[in-house]
């Protein structure tokens, strides 16, 4: 079976049974970025790029999994308007098993996959994955990918994620420290990729009304050899965020 197949068949199994039931919690947003130290593998030199970024989100939780999804329009002047999204359903194995698959940190073990498009290109990722019960963490998601890339773009390789939110207090207000960390291995035709991007947020949408959650602060990425970018293309940038929930 093509690897192509066992994605499709994983992400159709996903979603059909995510979708028999009304999600247990669900959460749509939409954030602004603007950052001066982006870096693109397509300039030339060590330029410092001045990028805009608008990303919306959605996430949910069902009985047999969750789902996350989301699409970042960008703009920086080498690359001009760019479109990059992700749709990632997950199968609870624990759920469908009627089986409590518990041990040590480990809350539940998942079928996950992960769809990856952008301008002329998909991606289909699938592995396993497992919630983590770790102190002081609102979630914490371990998944483990063999990614069938487009061949036209780059070679198959393997893909860690790691993604986390810590959310905690001081004083009165409420901050929130989440993000993601992937690393990918390296190929022949590619070097090995780490991006860890992690948004640090103050809530000010408490000073409006109890419910509204509006928060600003900064997205600090840091990508090793991005896009895989042999010539050791690394970005570290600090950018200016607005985050608004629905």
């Amino acid at each position: 079976m093509k690897l192509t197949q066992i994605f499709t068949a994983c992400a159709l199994a996903s979603t059909v049974a995510l979708t028999q039931a009304a999600p247990i919690w669900q959460d749509f947003s939409v954030t602004g970025l603007y950052g001066e130290n982006y870096k693109s593998p397509f300039a030339t030199g060590d330029e410092k790029i001045e990028q805009s970024t608008v990303t919306f989100e959605y996430g949910a939780g069902f009985k047999y999994g969750d789902f996350f999804a989301f699409a970042d329009r960008s703009n920086n002047d080498p690359d001009g308007n760019e479109t990059y999204f992700e749709v990632s359903p997950r199968l609870s194995l624990g759920a469908v098993s009627g089986q409590k698959l518990e041990f040590g940190p480990i809350k539940d073990v998942l079928v996950a996959t992960t769809w990856e498009g952008g301008e002329g290109f998909n991606n289909y990722l699938y592995g396993i994955g497992f919630d983590l019960d770790i102190p002081y963490f609102k979630y914490a998601q371990l998944n483990f990918y063999k990614a069938d890339n487009d061949k036209k773009i780059t070679q198959d390789d393997y893909q860690m994620t790691f993604v986390y939110g810590v959310p905690f207090k001081v004083g009165a207000e409420d901050f929130l420290v989440d993000g993601f960390l992937d690393w990918s291995t390296a190929e022949d035709d590619h070097a090995s990729e780490l991006n860890w991007t992690t948004q640090y947020k103050w809530n000010v949408g408490k000073h409006i009304s109890p419910d509204t959650r509006l928060y600003v602060g900064i997205e600090h990425s840091v990508w090793n050899n991005k896009y895989g970018n042999k010539a050791g293309i690394d970005q570290n940038d600090v950018s200016a965020l607005v985050k608004y929930h629905f």
